[in-house]
């Protein structure tokens, strides 16, 4: 699967950028996401740099008849009606495994976003990992992995860290992609 994804970017004229994360555990934000296409991209950014890419969905998406392949894709089905919330099923989630790469779309959708969505923020907050940026840019038809922020807590401070990182990278849609800004940002509060 790995070669098969590096010779078909290779073969479209893409270049890979960056080296595989040295974490075993990590949070990893996939943006710039403006087409449905973009996921398949982040999954060979994955399987090039052996990153250990797990993304999180509705529970309902494991189950019979595409449960085994979802599971496979990488997918971590969380309960939306349980009294637990998402940070602390994922927090929960990385406690069990020795090896986990959670990968987000901060942007949520394809389409324009007013803002991100922080649940990348809070979750690395409360496992104490390290947010890894990975990246797809079309206009330059580069794809890889990027920098690292240790997130302090200072949310204006980590944010202006990433916005630095993402700036000048475009999406396959340009027009879909919203400003790098989490509502913590607009409040003060993280």
């Amino acid at each position: 699967m790995r070669w098969l994804a590096d010779r078909y970017l290779r073969w479209r004229g893409w270049e890979w950028v960056g080296e595989r994360p040295a974490f075993a555990k990590f949070v990893a934000i996939a943006a710039p996401h403006t087409t449905n296409w973009d996921f398949l991209v982040f999954l060979a950014v994955a399987r090039h740099f052996n990153i250990p890419a797990k993304v999180i969905g509705k529970h309902s998406l494991v189950r019979w008849p595409f449960g085994t392949l979802m599971r496979r894709l990488g997918v971590i089905p969380v309960r939306r009606d349980s009294g637990e919330g998402l940070v602390e099923q994922m927090t929960a989630e990385y406690a069990t495994r020795d090896r986990m790469a959670l990968v987000i779309a901060p942007e949520g959708t394809r389409g324009r976003a007013p803002t991100w969505r922080s649940g990348f923020y809070h979750i690395a907050r409360a496992a104490d990992l390290p947010v890894v940026m990975t990246f797809i840019d079309y206009e330059h038809k580069r794809a890889g992995v990027g920098g690292v922020v240790h997130l302090t807590g200072d949310v204006m401070a980590d944010m202006a860290t990433i916005r630095a990182f993402y700036s000048g990278i475009k999406g396959k849609r340009p027009e879909n992609q919203g400003p790098i800004v989490i509502r913590e940002e607009e409040s003060g509060n993280p």
